[in-house]
């Protein structure tokens, strides 16, 4: 009998042991947010092609917009909202992707942030500074996460440049950087009616090119900089294709002064090609990596310039959806890249670079 009880006890205990860990594995109850960014389509995509995540609510107000994505990806109308509010309240997500105009991203962030919910938004983080505070008040009240997913904050080469330079330092302190960033234009690639109408937007995009792949090199920069903001931005906006995008730039250089590195982004509309490469120059030795993030050529102190295979990424680190289960189950904070510390100063820059192209000048940012 005691014998008995003991095998009892011991299965008990080893149920309640697993426990957790089984809880652990069910599904991440993940909720979109807009619909109107076009990476939505490839999230969706990723999303449903995975078992550990579960979509438990969609809200757009436009109800054709909708319709479209419902049929297209098999959605339920039960999990389809035109109130983000009701949504948040019915579905009861773990985590929402936002994938509205820049402009709403407070909006999103705000009302998760009531409920406790963490946030991941397409770049990049908002319009402006206001917005930008906004979003850092209501993560703190709120208690939540709010990351930020760049395509290139997946790209291994991009970590294998931090190995380089910040943990192996052989290269010496960086010099210059020099982020390109760009392809044809929304409308000659063909974007979704409701994504190349708010890109156009200089209310709801910021801007044109200049936001839109401006943030890519401001992003890495920041990071590379260990979050260190710029002494001056210097910017130049052009109009290409003004027949085109009327309101918005679709050409931009900016550059960035840094008490011992300087910094060029160039954010284009009007290339042949797509193109996401990233230079970085060190005192003695430099790395550039090329669009995909696979490609990556090193020169050191007797090296000449040849190609390198980068590590892979962590597990957490491989895509954005791997990072946000990790970061809305609480066994991670958001990656450097992907923080809110450093969206908020890639707003700063977008902003003086906005600033500096409109009255020709330099923008000094204010001191911290």
């Amino acid at each position: 009998m005691a014998r008995s009880l003991a095998r009892t006890l011991l299965l008990i205990l080893a149920c309640a042991a697993l426990w957790p860990a089984r809880a652990q594995e069910a599904p991440l109850r993940l909720a979109i947010a807009g619909l109107v960014h076009g990476h939505v389509a490839g999230f969706l995509r990723a999303a449903q092609a995975r078992k550990d995540v579960q979509i438990v609510g969609v809200f757009d107000a436009d109800a054709a917009l909708q319709r479209k994505y419902a049929e297209r990806y098999g959605l339920p109308a039960s999990v389809m909202f035109t109130e983000l509010d009701t949504m948040l309240d019915r579905a009861r997500p773990e985590a929402v992707a936002s994938f509205t105009n820049t402009f709403d991203h407070p909006l999103v962030v705000e009302a998760a942030a009531t409920r406790h919910v963490h946030v991941m938004m397409e770049k990049p983080l908002a319009v402006g500074n206001d917005h930008a505070q906004r979003i850092r008040r209501a993560a703190d009240r709120g208690g939540i996460q709010v990351f930020v997913n760049y395509e290139t904050t997946w790209y291994p080469n991009h970590g294998a440049i931090w190995t380089l330079f910040k943990e192996r330092r052989a290269a010496g302190d960086i010099r210059k950087m020099v982020a390109l960033d760009g392809h044809a234009g929304p409308k000659a690639i063909n974007v979704q009616p409701e994504f190349l109408e708010w890109l156009s937007d200089p209310v709801r995009n910021g801007a044109g090119a200049l936001f839109d792949f401006g943030c890519y090199g401001a992003n890495l920069m920041t990071w590379l900089m260990d979050n260190e903001r710029p002494l001056t931005v210097t910017a130049i906006t052009q109009h290409s294709q003004p027949d085109v995008y009327p309101r918005v730039d679709d050409e931009a250089t900016v550059v960035l002064e840094y008490r011992r590195a300087q910094g060029i982004i160039q954010a284009s509309w009007n290339w042949p090609f797509n193109r996401k490469d990233f230079e970085v120059y060190g005192e003695h030795g430099l790395a550039v990596a090329t669009t995909g993030g696979s490609g990556l050529r090193v020169a050191l102190p007797n090296e000449p310039e040849h190609a390198v295979t980068p590590d892979p990424r962590p597990a957490d680190e491989r895509d954005s959806l791997s990072h946000l289960i990790a970061v809305a189950r609480g066994t991670r904070r958001p990656n450097a890249l992907s923080s809110l510390e450093n969206n908020v100063i890639v707003t700063e820059i977008l902003e003086a670079a906005r600033d500096s192209a409109r009255t020709r000048r330099a923008v000094t940012l204010a001191t911290r």
